[in-house]
């Protein structure tokens, strides 16, 4: 064999190595930007009814709709067990106009209530292993549908705000707070009054794609004699592509911000329980 030429090869083989082993990064040195984990507390703009603090991206549109059939589930199979209707309808558009700041407009059949909203993130943070969320919603409805007046009578105006304070206390587990204050609780009434409201809800997240929620609205009961109740919610959600379903049992079958805060009709007895359901899609363009 000749020696130079192993001593040739050997020198080839070596030569690789050499460089691989210059080129090996340093493990201590840092090879990007640090990204903080934004916080996240529900996935959801809104539960059932209460809002979360969460909003959509600037640029970004939310439509929902929404139904709650008015026959109780325990009216049996007569109504299909609430199924057949009628219901009370809402459609809802909002856009972020900035990643804190979404604005949004729902109309509800229900006296024909046309509702004008805006929602701000405040602020954000995690202390241990808890995070949370403060944010703030506030908003006007027009009520066109009661023949007593017109649609921009002073009667048929309500204006209402919520604060809103959000808490993840385990990884899977939400909780929102939602104290309310509304004005011109009734406008069938002939005196206009201002109702304060507490909003509690709470939220399961099963995976990343199913959760469980629960909330309930206490309300001044001798505001609105007519529904003036604590109103109630139990759910399923479904979240898959940009897509929120909400299947739900309620004591209520009222929808918008101003509705909704006046309170229920009846009590969060199982036999007053109807069906109702969300969906939600965000749209990107």
């Amino acid at each position: 064999m000749n020696f130079g030429r192993v001593l040739l090869f050997a020198a080839l083989l070596a030569t690789p190595c050499v460089g691989l082993s210059q080129e090996r990064p340093r493990r201590w040195q840092r090879r990007g930007e640090a990204t903080a984990v934004p916080v996240t507390v529900f996935h959801a703009t809104q539960s059932a009814n209460l809002p979360t603090a969460e909003t959509v991206a600037a640029g970004e549109l939310l439509f929902e709709i929404s139904h709650r059939f008015s026959p109780t589930l325990s009216s049996g199979p007569d109504t299909f067990w609430g199924l057949d209707g009628p219901v009370n309808n809402r459609l809802g558009l909002a856009v972020g106009v900035h990643d804190r700041v979404m604005l949004g407009i729902t109309h509800s059949n229900l006296d024909r209530n046309l509702d004008l909203s805006t929602k701000v993130r405040m602020a954000e943070g995690t202390g241990g292993a808890t995070q949370w969320m403060l944010g703030l919603m506030g908003g006007v409805a027009i009520n066109p549908g009661p023949d007593a007046f017109g649609a921009f009578d002073s009667r048929s105006l309500q204006y209402y705000v919520q604060g809103i304070l959000d808490l993840r206390v385990a990884e899977d587990l939400a909780l929102g707070v939602v104290p309310s204050v509304l004005h011109n609780v009734d406008p069938l009434d002939s005196e206009s009054q201002t109702s304060a409201g507490l909003g509690l809800h709470v939220q399961f997240y099963i995976n990343e794609a199913v959760s469980v929620l629960g909330e309930w609205q206490f309300v001044e009961s001798n505001s609105a004699p007519a529904f003036g109740r604590d109103a109630g919610s139990l759910g399923v959600e479904f979240e898959t592509g940009g897509h929120f379903f909400k299947l739900l049992v309620s004591n209520s079958t009222r929808m918008n911000p101003s509705q909704f805060l006046a309170g229920a009709a009846d009590s969060f007895d199982p036999d007053n329980w109807r069906f109702g359901f969300n969906i939600t899609r965000v749209l990107t363009f």
